[in-house]
């Protein structure tokens, strides 16, 4: 098994001894300084709503508190959004946050701040599902030839874009959405859904399917 974390941005080998040496790809590492600076933001002003993912190598990740109520969480991330695009712009960072651009002194826009309902990432730009797709094949490939069948899971839109490498990329593939309320998208491939189930119960059901199918019990 290989994990590949932050949309490609982090990986590394699992082996019966574990989790072995973790990865992190520096070109789309946000710099220390901007990092301590969004952790001190939270501490000081929005610990009461949300919380610093310390867990994150290469992003930064806020992320609701569970025992804030949605509508706090999303008064209080709208201001948090604004003050992190002041603080990354201030540090003389290229940023993208909705229409606004702000490029560095280069010209360029290396980063974005991406919300959520119950979140904010700010990370680089080139990093998406297709470019975490591209790394756990890059992986898998160290190991041998790569199987012509793939299935990808997801509960968000742009989880499809995993499927959607792998199709573009020559390989057959389906999509699994374990949220299709958010809306399935139209695509040239299969996407799967697991009749009424969603979230976990969906992703279960698909994986027992292929256990019963391939004889795996």
């Amino acid at each position: 098994m290989y994990g590949v974390c932050e949309k490609g941005a982090v990986w590394f080998p699992i082996t019966a001894a574990g989790m072995g040496d973790v990865v992190v790809d520096p070109s789309v590492a946000l710099p220390a300084a901007a990092v301590d600076a969004i952790r001190s933001l939270v501490h000081d002003r929005f610990a009461d709503t949300m919380f610093f993912d310390e867990t994150k190598q290469a992003m930064v990740s806020v992320e609701q508190r569970t025992d804030a109520a949605d509508s706090d969480y999303a008064a209080a991330a709208a201001d948090f959004n604004e003050a992190s695009f002041a603080i990354l712009t201030g540090l003389g960072l290229g940023v993208r946050f909705g229409d606004r651009v702000s490029p560095d002194a280069s010209g360029a826009v290396p980063f974005r701040i991406d919300p959520t309902i119950i979140s904010t990432d700010i990370e680089s730009v080139t990093l998406d599902k297709d470019h975490g797709a591209e790394r756990a094949l890059a992986f898998f490939a160290e190991t041998g030839p790569l199987p012509r069948v793939w299935r990808s899971v997801g509960d968000s839109r742009s989880d499809y874009l995993m499927a959607d490498h792998l199709h573009t990329a020559g390989y057959e593939v389906a999509h699994v959405d374990v949220r299709p309320s958010d809306g399935v998208l139209e695509r040239p491939y299969p996407v799967i859904i697991e009749g009424d189930l969603i979230h976990d119960a969906a992703g279960a059901n698909f994986l027992a399917y292929w256990v019963d199918t391939l004889g795996l019990r």
